[in-house]
C-alpha cells in the first residue's frame, strides 16, 4: 500500500499526522509525506520518505482594519465573518492550485493507492477525485470549525477547471468520513462527519524526553503545566520584521506575560514553554520554571493543571493524560475548542486575563473535583478506542 500524506500549517499538523504516518510504515507500508519546511522536521527520525514542496499558509495582506483587530477582543474564524471568508478564500484558492499541482507531480511517480491529508489541504482532495482514492484528512482544528457547505461552491470551482464532475453534497470534502483522536461523543467537530477513531499516543518525538531538572520539581504543590503551542511563534518569525500578525492573532508575547503574570500569583509549582519566545516586562515568581520546549504529553502524565491556548492538539493530549484545563485562546479554532472544553466540563474558557483573575479561576479548577471526575471519564473513554495500529486495516479495507 503508498500513501501519500500531507502537512502544512505549523509543526502540530505534523504531529497531527505523525501517528497515523508511522503506523503505516511500521506496517511495512510506502508512506511519502508532502510538506512544508517549517513542519518536515517532524518527520526526521521516522522511515517516511518526506517531500517539502507544499506551499506555506498565507493571509495574504491584512485588511485595512488589520490593526482595529489587532486591538479588538479576539474572535475565531468560525465566528467572525470576515475571517471566515478569508481563511476560505485562501484554503480554496491559490493554496488550493498550488498544493495540487506539486502534488499531481508528485503522484505520478509515486502512484498512491489513498491519501492522507492536513485539513487544510483541498488540493488533495481534487487529486484524490482525479485518481479515484480515498482521502481522509487528519485530526485538525480546520476540519473541527469550517463548514463543508462555505467551502462547496468553491470547490466545484476548482473542480470545473481540472474537469471533474461538481458536487451538491458538502459531505463530498469527506466521502470517507475523518480521522481523530477522540471518541465521538467529546467531538470538537461542529459540523459532524463518520470518524476512524484511535487511541491518542503520548509518544510524539522519539529523542525528546523530559530533562533532568524536572525531576527535581517540587511536588508538595500542585503541578501546573502551561504551554502556548507551535503556529503563533511560528508565525512570528517567518513574518518579516514589522508586518502585522493576521487579524484577530494577537502578538505571543502578550499572551506569555498573561500566563507567567497570572501563574505569579497561584500557589503552585509552574512549568512554562515559551516556544521560544523572550519574556519581557514581566519578572516570573521563584516557582514559575521557564524553558523553549518540553515534550509536552509527557509532562501532562503528571500535572494537575494544563494552561493552554487550546490548540487541537494540546486539547487532546489533555484528555488523553487527564488533565484539566484552563484555555487561554487567541486565534482559529482555538475560541471554538475553550468553549467546548467548557461545555463538556474538562475545564475553563479564560476571558478574563487579569493576573488575578487567571489565578482565581486556575484555583477552581484545581480545587473542583467534578471537572476532575469529567476530565477522568473522557479519559478512559479515549483509552478505550483502538490502537493506532488499528488504521493499517481500516485504509485498506477503503481501498479494496
Amino acid at each position: 500500500m503508498r500513501v501519500l500524506c500531507t502537512a502544512t500549517g505549523s509543526p502540530s499538523h505534523g504531529r497531527a499526522l505523525l501517528p497515523l504516518a508511522r503506523a503505516l510504515a511500521a506496517a511495512g507500508h510506502e508512506v511519502t509525506v508532502a510538506t512544508t519546511a517549517e513542519v518536515a522536521p517532524v518527520f526526521a527520525a521516522d522511515p517516511v520518505r518526506v517531500e517539502v514542496c507544499l506551499p506555506r499558509l498565507d493571509f495574504g495582506t491584512p485588511p485595512a482594519d488589520a490593526e482595529e483587530a489587532q486591538g479588538a477582543p479576539a474572535a475565531g474564524a468560525d465566528d467572525d465573518p470576515q475571517m471566515k471568508r478569508m481563511l476560505i478564500d485562501r484554503l480554496a484558492g491559490d493554496m488550493a492550485v498550488q498544493s495540487h499541482r506539486v502534488l499531481a507531480e508528485l503522484a505520478r511517480g509515486f502512484r498512491p493507492d489513498a491519501i492522507i491529508r492536513d485539513g487544510m489541504d483541498l488540493g488533495s482532495c481534487l487529486l484524490a477525485e482525479q485518481l479515484g482514492i480515498p482521502q481522509l484528512p487528519i485530526p485538525a482544528g480546520t476540519v473541527n470549525i469550517v463548514d463543508p457547505a462555505d467551502l462547496l461552491p468553491a470547490l466545484n470551482g476548482l473542480r470545473e477547471d481540472l474537469g471533474l464532475p461538481a458536487q451538491e453534497s458538502p459531505s463530498s470534502l469527506y466521502p470517507h468520513g475523518r480521522f481523530d483522536y477522540l471518541p465521538a461523543e467529546y467531538s470538537f467537530a461542529r459540523h459532524p462527519t463518520p470518524i476512524l477513531a484511535y487511541r491518542q499516543t503520548t509518544v510524539v518525538d522519539r529523542t525528546d524526553g523530559l530533562p533532568a531538572w524536572v525531576a527535581d520539581l517540587p511536588t508538595d504543590r500542585p503541578l501546573v503545566f502551561a504551554a502556548m503551542g507551535t503556529a503563533m511563534p511560528m508565525f512570528r518569525e517567518i513574518l518579516p520584521e514589522g508586518t502585522p500578525l493576521p487579524p484577530g492573532m494577537t502578538e505571543p508575547v502578550e499572551l506569555l506575560k498573561t500566563i507567567v503574570a497570572g501563574l505569579s500569583e497561584l500557589d503552585c509549582t509552574a512549568v512554562v514553554a515559551t516556544g521560544g519566545v523572550e519574556l519581557e516586562g514581566v519578572e516570573p515568581a521563584s516557582h514559575i520554571h521557564l524553558t523553549d520546549r518540553l515534550a509536552q504529553p509527557l509532562l501532562l502524565e503528571c500535572a494537575d493543571l494544563f494552561v493552554t491556548h487550546g490548540g487541537y492538539n494540546s486539547v487532546r493530549e489533555a484528555v488523553r493524560t487527564g488533565t484539566p484545563m484552563a484555555v487561554l485562546p487567541n486565534f482559529g479554532d482555538q475560541h471554538s475548542n475553550a468553549e467546548r472544553v467548557q461545555e463538556l466540563g474538562l475545564g475553563r474558557h479564560l476571558t478574563d486575563t487579569r493576573p488575578e483573575a487567571v489565578a482565581a479561576v486556575c484555583r477552581e479548577i484545581l480545587a473542583d473535583r467534578e471537572i476532575a471526575a469529567r476530565v477522568r471519564r473522557a479519559q478512559l473513554a479515549s483509552l478505550a478506542l483502538p490502537d493506532i495500529g488499528q488504521v493499517v486495516a481500516d485504509l485498506e479495507k477503503l481501498i479494496a
